[in-house]
């Protein structure tokens, strides 16, 4: 088996005032993979890319890619990644054609021919300074440079925030084909525009409160999550009951739902065949598996690896 692309090792963040933003983490992403990052605002997903990136120094543990610490790599380990921040800073005073000829001599990879395609694909002024470039053009000029730096790892961190609908979906479209052409690259991609993983993420990272609270790829996610409706004919619930591998359960008078994590085709065996009840079992998509479980109504915190 092929070394990790990413790993951690009890990384942990904790900034003053006490606030654990990423606590104890131990994450493994394999090479050439497309990783998902989702969580709610404030779940850690920024920290843990910057340090990640070595821009940002950890309380504690450690964060590798491809297979050195970032903190202490050099200037070469360094270009063989790159990063896409969710707040821009792009040199405004300059052209994108200067950026390129300046990164050019930073990253070893640099394929200014490949640069020459994405600036036509993405329809972008290589001569306009960045600053006179609306948000949608600046996004697209910093994936530009990310993949014309030919990494080995790239961190994309929200980096379809702000934009509309339409210019969001042709970035990501842009992203998916560049992506799916290049087997040697591995992508963690954080975003909370979930309909986005779906597309793109091989595997999906669910963050909450410094923690993966659960990994799994995206099939194996939606297969095994499910929500499950029993319906009680004589009146109300019995007290107490509950249904199999339950994550979440809400009641209201016969009817009981439940966000469900399956892991048996037999799990549900039991209420089957009971004749006092109607059961319906229905499928989740991403983004319905994510409201479920971190939901105004969730009220206790997340189990790892309920899901």
């Amino acid at each position: 088996m092929n070394e990790p692309a990413i790993e951690t090792h009890n990384l942990t963040k904790v900034f003053p005032g006490g606030v654990r933003a990423v606590d104890g983490l131990d994450v493994q992403i394999p090479r050439g993979s497309v990783y998902g990052l989702i969580g709610r605002n404030g779940a850690g997903k920024t920290t843990l890319i910057r340090m990640l990136m070595g821009l940002l120094r950890p309380t504690g543990g450690r964060a590798e890619l491809l297979g050195q610490d970032m903190w202490t790599a050099d200037h070469l380990h360094r270009a063989r990644m790159t990063y896409v921040s969710q707040e821009l800073r792009l040199p405004r005073w300059l052209s994108l054609a200067e950026i390129c000829e300046f990164l050019r001599h930073l990253y070893p990879r640099w394929d200014a021919a490949y640069a020459g395609r994405l600036l036509k694909r993405f329809e972008l002024d290589q001569a306009r300074p960045t600053g006179l470039m609306s948000g949608g053009e600046q996004r697209k000029a910093a994936v530009l440079l990310a993949f014309a730096a030919r990494p080995e790892v790239v961190l994309l961190d929200e980096p379809a925030a702000g934009m509309d609908p339409i210019a969001r979906r042709q970035l990501i479209d842009e992203i998916v084909d560049l992506l799916t052409g290049d087997g040697e690259c591995t992508v963690l991609f954080s975003t909370h525009i979930i309909s986005d993983l779906e597309r793109i993420a091989e595997l999906v990272g669910i963050m909450d409160r410094g923690k993966i609270v659960t990994q799994a790829s995206l099939d194996d996610l939606r297969s095994r999550t499910k929500r499950v409706q029993v319906v009680f004919d004589g009146g109300s619930a019995p007290e107490g009951f509950t249904i199999p591998g339950a994550i979440r359960t809400t009641t209201e008078g016969p009817v009981v739902t439940a966000i469900v994590n399956i892991d048996s085709e037999t799990q549900l065996d039991g209420l089957q065949g009971r004749s006092d009840l109607r059961l319906n079992v229905f499928p989740l998509g991403l983004e319905e598996v994510f409201v479920a479980l971190f939901g105004p109504a969730e009220s206790s915190q997340l189990k790892e690896n309920q899901v």
